[in-house]
Formats: C-alpha cells, structure tokens, sequence
C-alpha cells in the first residue's frame, strides 16, 4: 500500500489494507503477536511503519510503499 506521509502506525496500517474490520480486532491481533515486521514480531500497534517496512499477517504479506 502506498502511503502519502512520513509514516502510518501498524493498527492504521492494517485497517487500510483491509487486513482488520476494526482498531479493536487490530489491537487484539497485534496483542497475541500475530503480526510481524520485517520478519520480525511485533507487539505495539503504534509502531510507525515507513516506505519499504513489510507486514505480514498470518500467510498474506504487505507492502509499505
């Protein structure tokens, strides 16, 4: 997905891609350490992704661009 600003914050990001319904299931998912960043997991739905980050959710993968 591609964004027009420095950053976007995890949860945002996941409710843009249509990966959530909602920031509740986002903060929930993200909780349980269902999501990664760059390979790695990540617990805080704050973190501010930029151009380039991957997220990755279960079997699916997204692009920061």
């Amino acid at each position: 997905m591609k964004i027009d600003t420095e950053f976007i914050k995890l949860d945002s990001f996941l409710k843009a891609v249509d990966a959530v319904s909602s920031g509740g299931e986002a903060k929930i998912i993200i909780s349980e350490g269902m999501v990664s960043v760059n390979g790695e997991a990540e617990l805080r739905r704050g973190r501010k992704l930029r151009p380039g980050d991957k997220v990755q959710l279960e079997k699916k993968t997204f692009l920061v661009e």
